[in-house]
């Protein structure tokens, strides 16, 4: 019996001693301390902490590494305060806060955990994550502290980069100076939450890169998974907001980095050849850098040059042929009279700079909504799932789109432009107002001078000596107004400053304002800058020196083609019938009478 409770007790001691020890390989607690030179190895043993000194450097810095592809450092304690010798011991200290000394004792760096323990104790997990905890539990709810919530440069699977709304701590990655030295560099890589949760490198305050806004699906912009080896997954609720990722299958030895140079770079560890392959770096190409081809443009890296300006835009300063840096409207909007949007699809949307969100609409809705607000510049869904919901609205420039390549994901965004933009279909109507205007100057050359002639051999006017031989072209330009504004300019007088029609259009050309003499019958059949064309047309052909009035065959010319230069129109003669001289008086009146006989046939 002596012999066999001796056998037991020495068999219980050593299951004990192996348990022991066991623990002592990825925990330390206030009677166990690390020193340079040991390390911890997580259960699995995938991960291992320990001292290191990086590159050519010889200050030594706490810090963790894939056990089996230990040339990637993924945390580092002490990046701020490196240690000058191989002195170093990382413990717990009486207040129960994971602690790294130097040789004479002095904190370097420090947890600071949330409350104090009795029974502390820090261990390295499986998932590369070094926590302190109560010894008497293992519940991540009670961590005291952890590694996972002040990253270095690394996202590992099962870390958050994002936000804890309860303590308002984010969590991002911030580059190494060099290789040589970790401590902070010029980059981060953040979840920005502002509207919606975009991912964003930054150099200094400066955008570097940005992935498209989360649609509910994915991150647009950004390579599908390679190989379908990992899992993106955004969590969004009253507690916590971040980015995250997982395997699907068989995990692997991956990481994500931000490394010195400003690239994220996606790493997998390949076992037969012992090197770290890099599947994927962002920003990949020239398209991948913030705002490359400036407002209002999208940038296609399959194209040259590879920045275009969106439809209805142009460039307004073109350093070169691959940057037009800004890109300004073509043709000003007006809000009032026939805007409509253009589809762009499969993109990443433009930066959430100048934005507002509306959950839960439909699309139909959110272009209703664009529509009626003037300043509305583009709209989109903000959720793609279920057929699309919710509605972003962007209000100045649009900044930093480009165009989706084969392995990555896009989304449509509906642009504002004028009427003129709309296509074919849209332009054969928005072309009504100018055949109208030309089939008038059908019976300008024919009917109207007849009518003229035949007017003055019936009265008060070649006899007087008030007959004009450009007196046709003023009829016709009274017409032009006529059918652009829907007023008679006989009878017309403007309430505020008591002018005729002729008066009343040159005071709003003056101000700017002659879009708003265009009749509102014309709706969307009216395009802008056909309407101000005729309106200048109709000015010039009623200016007060006959010989300031520009021939017929000139009028053709304006009115049917676009691109020629028009002058200025001077003041038009007989805008007023107040104090104005008699033989004048006789003249405007004249040109009435001849409007309405003109109207008057032509019906």
């Amino acid at each position: 019996m002596e012999g066999l409770s001796f056998f037991s007790f020495v068999s219980s001691f050593i299951v004990y001693l192996s348990m022991e020890l066991s623990l002592a390989a990825d925990t330390i607690n206030p009677t166990r301390s690390m020193r340079d030179g040991e390390t911890l190895v997580s259960s699995s043993q995938g991960f291992e902490l320990g001292f290191f000194s990086p590159g050519s450097s010889k200050s030594r810095y706490l810090g963790l590494w894939y056990k089996e592809g230990p040339g990637q450092v993924v945390w580092v304690a002490n990046r701020n305060k490196p240690i000058l010798d191989s002195h170093g011991v990382l413990s717990i200290n009486n207040y129960g806060n994971l602690v790294l000394l130097d040789k004479k004792k002095g904190i370097i760096w420090s947890g600071n955990a949330s409350r104090k323990v009795e029974n502390p104790v820090a261990q390295l997990l499986d998932s590369g994550n070094l926590v302190l905890r109560d010894n008497f539990s293992t519940s991540s709810e009670i961590y005291l502290w952890q590694s996972f919530d002040y990253p270095s440069d690394t996202l590992l699977p099962g870390m958050k980069l994002g936000w804890d709304l309860k303590t308002g701590l984010q969590r991002y990655l911030t580059s190494w100076r060099s290789a040589d030295d970790p401590s902070p560099g010029d980059f981060t890589f953040r979840l920005d939450i502002h509207v919606l949760p975009q991912m964003t490198m930054y150099r200094g305050s400066g955008k570097m890169t940005r992935t498209g806004p989360w649609n509910g699906v994915f991150f647009g912009g950004i390579p599908k998974n390679p190989n379908l080896l990992f899992e993106p997954v955004l969590v969004h609720n009253e507690d916590e907001l971040y980015y995250s990722y997982d395997f699907f299958n068989n995990p692997v030895i991956m990481l994500l980095k931000l490394n010195q140079s400003g690239n994220m770079q996606c790493l997998i560890w390949m076992e037969k050849t012992s090197v770290w392959d890099i599947i994927y770096t962002a920003p990949r190409d020239a398209c991948g850098i913030y705002g490359n081809c400036g407002a209002n443009s999208v940038c296609s890296i399959d194209k040259t040059p590879i920045c275009e300006c969106l439809k209805g835009f142009v460039p307004q300063l073109q350093y070169n042929q691959t940057l037009p840096k800004t890109c300004v409207r073509s043709v000003p909007l007006n809000c009032e009279r026939g805007d409509g949007f253009l589809q762009v699809g499969s993109i990443k949307l433009p930066d959430l700079l100048e934005v507002s969100l509306i959950e839960g609409i439909s699309l139909k809705e959110c272009e209703a909504k664009c529509l009626k607000n003037c300043s509305c510049r583009a709209y989109a869904n903000s959720d793609i799932r279920e057929g699309g919901r919710g509605c972003l609205m962007w209000f100045g420039d649009l900044i930093d789109i480009r165009k989706h390549i084969v392995d990555s994901r896009g989304q449509e965004v509906y642009i504002r432009v004028p009427a003129s933009e709309l296509g074919p279909k849209k332009k054969v109507h928005n072309t009504i107002l100018v055949v109208s205007v030309i089939s008038v100057i059908f019976i300008a050359e024919v009917l109207i001078f007849r009518l003229i002639w035949k007017k003055m051999k019936q009265k008060e006017y070649a006899i007087e000596g008030t007959y004009s031989i450009k007196s046709d072209i003023f009829s016709f330009g009274v017409i032009l107004l006529e059918i652009i504004s829907g007023k008679r300019n006989r009878g017309f007088s403007h309430p505020a400053h008591h002018h005729n029609l002729l008066g009343h259009a040159w005071m709003l050309w003056n101000e700017k304002r002659a879009l708003e003499l265009i009749d509102p019958c014309f709706e969307d059949s009216c395009v802008n800058y056909e309407a101000l064309r005729c309106v200048q047309v109709g000015l010039l052909c009623v200016q007060n020196f006959p010989e300031d009035r520009p021939a017929m065959s000139s009028v053709v010319l304006m009115l049917s083609n676009m691109g020629a230069t028009l002058p200025e129109p001077k003041q038009p003669g007989f805008f007023s019938l107040v104090d104005m001289p008699a033989t004048s008086r006789k003249e405007e009146l004249y040109s009435n009478c001849t409007v309405t006989i003109t109207v008057m046939e032509g019906r």
